[in-house]
Order: structure tokens, then sequence, then C-alpha cells
């Protein structure tokens, strides 16, 4: 029997630093005003904000390589495993639903949206632990190489990669719609960035993830180091025919942010896990679903009880605006916001409360 591989610092804390991110880009003060690093690329190209979705998507796939190769490896029953798998996924779309429907309640939004971030993290983890368990290191590979692949040929197919009328848009209006992030019922056009379509290739970055997962067990960090750098060229190199764009999720895409979220694993491996450096972000990452569930939910109910804009109005932008202008204010909001929601998770590390969706 193989043991079971130690918890790796590094993990928990890159894990963390980008619940933490998402948090900060999520919930500025005032949307007029956000610095642009921190707004996602309008439609084709890529800014910082971009990365922090697929990172977090590959860090399931390690952390998943972590937890469950090692159960595979031992012998217990691909049932066991496959049924732990299936059980936990359901219970992140199914909050991610629920999510949906507060927002959709208390916000009074034109309508249900049915996809969204904890949806395809479920999703993604689900295709990941049944790949972990059924399928063997060579073909994960394959998978992925069918999956960006087949994602690229599916996109070429349609004709064009214009919003709204591109393919995955137009499979996801004719299936979804009006259950969309966007969707005009005068024209018909609908779209969503974590729609059905574009879930496939996000299946590849968790894919990655999971062989990535499997070299930092091994203690691999030079095939770590040469696949992100690879796959980073090869991402930069795509891009130059098939672009970058996360709401398409596309394949030069896939490549070019798992390359980035590789380099950055590996560095941060050998900083926390090696060289004993503090594991910032950790308290982030031990209660990542429950604080991005936490926090949305959070949100909602501010908006909804009229003191969301209220308590940025008089607490930051009356009298911060007139010394710094409004971008600042904006993001001081933005950083209070998580810094409140570290002192919640820390607060649960410490008294040992982990929140397992």
């Amino acid at each position: 029997m193989n043991p079971a591989a130690p918890r790796f610092a590094s993990v928990d804390a890159l894990r963390g630093s980008t619940v933490a991110a998402m948090l900060l880009v999520n919930n500025p003060g005032d949307w007029g005003h956000v610095y642009a690093p921190l707004q996602h690329a309008a439609w084709h190209g890529a800014t910082p904000t971009d990365l922090v979705f697929p990172l977090f998507l590959f860090l399931v796939g390690v952390s998943t390589a972590l937890a469950i190769s090692p159960r595979v490896e031992r012998g217990d029953a691909p049932a066991v495993l496959m049924r732990a798998v299936l059980v936990r996924a359901a219970r992140i779309v199914l909050l991610g639903l629920l999510l949906h429907l507060c927002a959709f309640v208390l916000l009074d939004q034109a309508h249900f949206r049915l996809w969204g971030v904890l949806q395809r993290i479920g999703v993604c983890f689900a295709a990941a632990g049944l790949a972990a368990i059924f399928i063997a290191a060579r073909r994960q590979w394959a998978l992925f190489a069918a999956l960006v692949l087949g994602h690229w040929a599916l996109l070429a197919a349609g004709g064009t990669l214009a919003p709204f009328d591109n393919v995955a848009s137009r499979v996801d209006t004719a299936l979804f719609a009006p259950w969309l992030y966007q969707f005009d019922p005068v024209t018909g056009r609908g779209h969503d960035p974590e729609g059905l379509v574009g879930t496939v290739p996000a299946i590849a970055t968790t894919v990655l993830g999971l062989r990535a997962g499997a070299w930092l067990r091994a203690g691999d960090v030079r095939a770590l180091v040469a696949a992100g750098a690879i796959a980073l060229a090869a991402g930069l190199a795509w891009s130059l025919v098939l672009p970058l764009n996360k709401n398409l999720w596309t394949s030069s895409y896939v490549l070019w942010s798992g390359g980035i979220a590789m380099l950055v694993l590996a560095a941060c491996h050998a900083a926390i896990d090696r060289r004993g450096w503090p594991a910032l972000g950790r308290r982030f990452g031990v209660n990542a679903i429950a604080a991005y569930a936490g926090s949305a939910l959070m949100v909602y109910v501010f908006v909804a009880l009229g003191g969301w804009q209220a308590l940025y109005d008089h607490a930051f932008a009356r009298w911060m605006t007139p010394l710094f202008g409004p971008y600042v204010p904006s993001l001081a909001f933005a950083v209070a916001f998580v810094a409140l929601w570290w002192a919640i998770v820390r607060w649960m590390d410490r008294r040992g409360i982990h929140v397992r969706i």
C-alpha cells in the first residue's frame, strides 16, 4: 500500500490567493472606476484578472491528483471513489445554483442564470476526478489533446469568434436561453462566459492540473517548469491564429494560462514547501469554496438592503475621491472587502473550522 501524499502548503496558499483575487476583482466600490489590470479583457486578449479563474481550475486538478491518486494507487474501490467525486461535484454545482437563486430573488434579476463559476468548478472537478480514477497518465494527455483540439475545431467550424455570433454562444443560447449571463429577448442572442461549450476546454485546464499534481507528488519540479515553459510558449504562438479569449476559453488560452499556472506552482512549491517561506493565502485556501460562496451571499444581501452603495459612498468615496480621484476609493473598498473575509477565514482556521462542500 502506498501512503497518502502529504499536504502541500504551497497548493493551499496558491488556492487561497486565487480566491482572494476573485473577491478583489469581483467587488470594487464603483464598477465605472476600476484599474485596467483588475478588469477582464473585453473580448480577445488577456489581463492579469483573466488568469485568476484558470489558475483556480488548474489547482482543482492539482488537488485532485494529491487527494485521489494515492487512494487509486493503494487499491480503493473505483466505485467508492467515483461516488465520492460525483457527490462532491454535485454539491458544488447545487451550491452555485443556490447562490444564483438568491441573486435572482434578492436582486430582482430579469431571469435566473443556470451556469456560473461554482457550476463550472463542480463539472471540472467531476471530470478530473473520474480521469484520475479511470484513465492512466498517458491517456490523460490524450484526453487533454482531444479537448483542446476538439474545441478549436468546433470554434473554427462556427466560422466566427465574434461576440454572440460564435458557435459557443449560439449553442448555449439554443440550449439554455434565457438562463444565461447575457440574453437579449429582442434579438434572441445570448452568451455565458461559464456556459456549457466553454466548459469543455476548461476541463482541459483541470486535466493539465491533474498532470501537474502528479509531478508535484513525485517531486519532479524540473518537469513542471519545462512543461510550463512549453505550454506558455505554445499558447502565445497559437494565439497568433486563435486569440486568447477567456469568454470562449480558447485552446490557446488554455495553454497560455496553464503554462503560467505550472510555473507559478513550481515557484510557490520551491519557496514555501522547500524553503519554508510563509504560506500566505493558506487561510483562504483551506476554506476556498466557503469564502467564495459566503462573500457572494453577503454582497447579495447588502445590495438588496441598500447598504452596499451607502457603505461605499460614506466610508470611502465621499472623502477619498476629492483627495485621490475616483479609482483609489473603488480599489480601497475592494481591498477592505478582501481584508474582512481574511479576518473571517482566519477566525475559522484558528478554531479548526474547515468547511468541505
